[in-house]
């Protein structure tokens, strides 16, 4: 579930760069409204998938509390959940070499 939750983090951030950098702009300077709610909704399914794994691999990889609470608090951030996806490779990375 790890593994899962480091792709779902990537993708949210991905995301929301699409959905500010991208969609945003189409919407309001070339009055394309349907980009905001294309990508909106994929980047709602995206930060919902993000919380349900958090609470799940919370649970598997025995995560403190306040490890999950700044996980989450720092999502909100915009682009931030590269940092996190980054830092949940690492942990996949320390699990692999303990085998």
């Amino acid at each position: 579930m790890l593994k899962a939750f480091q792709k779902v983090a990537l993708w949210e951030a991905i995301s929301t760069v699409l959905l500010f950098f991208v969609a945003m702009p189409l919407k309001y300077l070339f009055d394309y409204p349907l980009a905001v709610k294309v990508m909106g909704n994929i980047h709602g399914i995206l930060v919902i998938a993000f919380v349900v794994l958090l609470i799940i691999c919370k649970k598997e990889q025995q995560w403190s509390w306040r490890k999950v609470i700044t996980y989450f608090v720092l999502s909100v951030i915009p682009v931030v959940s590269f940092w996190i996806e980054k830092d949940v490779r690492k942990d996949i990375e320390r699990q692999a070499l303990k085998g």
